[in-house]
C-alpha cells in the first residue's frame, strides 16, 4: 500500500475483502469453588499456565490441555454465566479408547466410549447413542464424556483424517517453520549416531509434537 492507503481503502479498491486471522485461544468457563476447580484440572493433566489473584473479588486461573491451542480459563469475576452452564466442549484426539483409559488411569469420571447411530457427529444427550467405538472407526465417529465438578460438559471426539480444508495459508506457513526446525534438530540427531535414521518422518512428527508441548 502506497500514500497512507489503508486496509480498509486497499480492499476496497480490489473488491476483495482482507481476510485478519482469528485465532479461538481462550474459553471461559463458569465455576463455583475456584480451588476445586483447580485441583480438577490438575488431576486432568492439564498445564498450569496461570494463577493470578488481584483481591478477593478477581482472580484469573489457566490451564492448556496437552497439544491444544486454545486454553482455559475460569476464577472469579471473570464471568457471569452459571456454574456448570457451558456444555459440549470438545477435546479432539487421535484414539478416544487411550484417551478414556488415561481418565480412568487419573481417577476422573468418564463415560464409555460411545457412537452415534445413523451420524458421526455427536447429538447432546444420550439419545442415539450405541457403546463402543464406531464399528468402522470413522473419523469424527467415537466419543467419550465427562463433566467438572461443577457440571461444564467435555467431549473426547476421535478424529484421525480431517475433513478437506482446515489448512490455509498462515498454518501452512507456520509447518513450514516447524519442518524446518526439525529438519534441522534431526541433522543434528544424524551427526550425534552418525548414521542415517530412516524413520524421520516418526522423528520430525515428535519433535514437533514436543515443541508445541513446550517440552
Amino acid at each position: 500500500m502506497s500514500n497512507g492507503q489503508t486496509h480498509s481503502e486497499a480492499a476496497s479498491s480490489t473488491g476483495k475483502a482482507q481476510a485478519v486471522d482469528m485465532k479461538l485461544e481462550v474459553i471461559v468457563i463458569p465455576v463455583a469453588d475456584v480451588d476445586r476447580a483447580k485441583q480438577f484440572y490438575t488431576r486432568l493433566g492439564w498445564r498450569l499456565d496461570i494463577d493470578l489473584a488481584k483481591d478477593d473479588e478477581f482472580r484469573v486461573v489457566h490451564f492448556t490441555p496437552p497439544g491444544s491451542l486454545c486454553s482455559l480459563l475460569f476464577g472469579n469475576g471473570v464471568t457471569t454465566a452459571k456454574p456448570g452452564s457451558v456444555q459440549g466442549l470438545h477435546l479432539i484426539v487421535s484414539d478416544v479408547v487411550a484417551a478414556h483409559a488415561e481418565l480412568v488411569e487419573r481417577g476422573i469420571e468418564v463415560s464409555e466410549v460411545f457412537h452415534d447411530v445413523g451420524g458421526v457427529f455427536h447429538h447432546a444427550g444420550e439419545e442415539g447413542r450405541v457403546s463402543g467405538p464406531h464399528p468402522a472407526r470413522t473419523s469424527y465417529g467415537s466419543f467419550a464424556s465427562f463433566s467438572d465438578p461443577d457440571g461444564n460438559g467435555w467431549v473426547f471426539q476421535e478424529v484421525t483424517t480431517r475433513l478437506p480444508g482446515r489448512v490455509d495459508a498462515h498454518t501452512a506457513t507456520e509447518l513450514a517453520g516447524a519442518l524446518r526446525r526439525a529438519a534441522a534438530a534431526h541433522g543434528e540427531h544424524e551427526r550425534q549416531t552418525g548414521k542415517h535414521d530412516e524413520n524421520w518422518p516418526d522423528w520430525y512428527a515428535e519433535f514437533i509434537v514436543r515443541e508445541q508441548r513446550g517440552a
